[in-house]
């Protein structure tokens, strides 16, 4: 059996962080829900088998008991940056992982995490209530291929070869303490926050790729390349006929890699 989270380990590691209380559970049908009801700052809610996680446009999966990590966060809304909470999810994961495991990962605009292999590890999901934003994460860690939740996915374990020496807990524990530091950055403004944009832009592997966009860009015809995101955290694009336009996180259904 894999074994389960050290709760211990991970509440005292996170003692200096902003975090005011970790809530872990065995078996949560959504670790989102559960932080949204909980409307607490800075509360992280765990669970080892998420049976009816939340993803984008109302997708839902369910989870391998104690396979990867399922994990929920309120954070406050940073002033005139929200746009940027699930792009700095997105490189807190990158750092996270790339500091416990040495797997380097990439970015696909807005925040999912691949491996080196192009498999897609991590999720993420980003709800504005009024108490701040919820951040979900989902990371593949120690799944077997016939254990991936849907075509395409990867996981730790795969892109190493191996599954030993893989510590969710430590995962955890470098995941949150990166979001808290890139939150800080972010709203602090200035230079801090535009270091966090520029750390952003250099892992983000849509950047310079041609791509394929379905929803808010279905009136912009020809091959489109994305050229940039902007300080607003919005996707830059280049269509056929030369003219550029930009998409926030809300106003696209996918964005793929062309062929």
């Amino acid at each position: 059996m894999r074994p389960a989270l050290d709760m211990a380990r991970i509440r005292a590691a996170l003692q200096e962080s902003s975090v005011t209380q970790v809530i872990g559970h065995e078996r949560l049908a959504s670790t989102n829900t559960e932080a949204v009801a909980i409307a607490q700052p800075w509360a992280l809610v765990l669970a080892e088998h998420q049976v009816g996680g939340k993803g984008r446009l109302g997708r839902s999966w369910s989870e391998v008991p104690r396979a990867g990590l399922a994990m929920s966060i309120l954070v406050p809304e940073p002033p005139r940056a929200v746009g940027w909470v699930p792009l700095l999810t997105g490189l807190a994961l990158h750092r996270a992982v790339l500091e416990t495991t040495s797997v380097v990962t990439s970015i696909k605009w807005p925040n999912d995490v691949l491996g080196p292999s192009g498999g897609k590890l991590a999720g993420i999901l980003c709800e504005r209530i009024a108490a701040g934003v919820v951040i979900g994460a989902g990371l593949n860690v120690d799944h077997t291929l016939s254990e991936l939740p849907v075509e395409g996915a990867s996981s730790l374990a795969l892109e190493l070869g191996t599954h030993a020496g893989l510590d969710r807990s430590a995962l955890v524990i470098a995941y949150v303490q990166h979001v808290d530091r890139l939150l800080a950055d972010l709203t602090a403004g200035g230079a801090a926050a535009q270091g966090v944009r520029t750390a952003y832009r250099k892992h983000c592997a849509t950047i310079g790729a041609s791509v394929q966009v379905s929803g808010a860009a279905a009136d912009h015809h020809g091959p489109l390349v994305a050229l940039a995101v902007d300080d607003e955290g919005r996707l830059v694009l280049r269509d056929g006929s030369g003219r550029s336009f930009a998409v926030a996180a809300g106003d696209v259904r996918h964005v793929r890699m062309a062929e």
